[in-house]
């Protein structure tokens, strides 16, 4: 039986902010094996989000093996981001 999936304590204020800016946004975080977190939508054009708590210490915040092996392997683009802020550039607002 597969655990429900586990979300970074900032990315609900991500989403929702996100969200108060005009974008469509879909969690990912189900799908598992490394797949990013969000994946939104602006202005006709997506974006794939891997979202960290900024507020953890760098060595909380890296990416876990299935994620460095997911995003490796991926032939597009993947954002890293800690903070509404980052969220807002990754996706060009």
């Amino acid at each position: 039986m597969r655990r429900a999936a586990k979300i970074d304590a900032n990315q609900p204020d991500i989403v929702k902010a996100l969200l108060d800016a005009g974008c469509s946004v879909h969690s990912l975080a189900a799908v598992g094996k490394g797949m990013p977190d969000l994946l939104v939508g602006r202005c006709g054009a997506n974006f794939l989000l891997e979202v960290k708590d900024g507020a953890k210490p760098p060595s909380e915040r890296k990416l876990t093996p299935d994620q460095v092996e997911w995003h490796a392997a991926f032939r597009g683009q993947v954002t890293v981001v800690h903070s509404v802020a980052e969220a807002f550039h990754a996706v060009g607002l």
